[in-house]
């Protein structure tokens, strides 16, 4: 599972929330856990695993071209696949590590609660003048003639 596994941004994450990353996922699950921890740790986890998926094609790729391998084992469409893979990878990996990094820059200071904004709401200090009578006839029914 991805929470087991360390990612690029852990020191990060320390760094603003204090606890370690399984302490952050246990203060997650309790009922006071704030929104921006929840969501912190939803990427981190997506980055984990990212981050192992680029781990593993570079591992194959790696043990590919192992000098030792036969060079009749090399397939040029194998490599390009890997090599796209990779690039999905690392892109993805660059996306997380991206929308983490912004979230934890900006996101209110440790122990500091989000505060609701207060609209301010405009009263009316001018009375208005009093409105004219009605017309005498004004919504009056008719009268039927005989």
């Amino acid at each position: 599972m991805s929470r087991d596994k360390a990612s690029t941004m852990d020191a990060e994450l320390q760094k603003v929330f204090g606890p370690p990353v399984p302490e952050l996922y246990e203060a997650a699950a309790g009922p006071d856990a704030s929104p921006a921890l929840a969501r912190a740790l939803e990427l981190r986890s997506f980055l984990a695993l990212t981050e192992e998926q680029v781990a593993r094609v570079r591992d194959r790729v790696h043990t590919d071209m192992d000098p030792d391998r036969d060079m009749g084992d090399l397939s040029a469409d194998k490599l390009r696949a890997d090599a796209q893979w990779l690039e999905a990878a690392l892109d993805a990996r660059d996306s997380y590590r991206v929308a983490l990094g912004e979230l934890l820059r900006t996101m209110p200071p440790p122990g500091q609660l989000a505060r609701p904004v207060r609209m301010a709401q405009l009263r009316t200090t001018a009375t208005l003048p009093p409105s004219p009578p009605a017309p005498q006839r004004a919504g009056a029914a008719r009268a039927h003639r005989p």
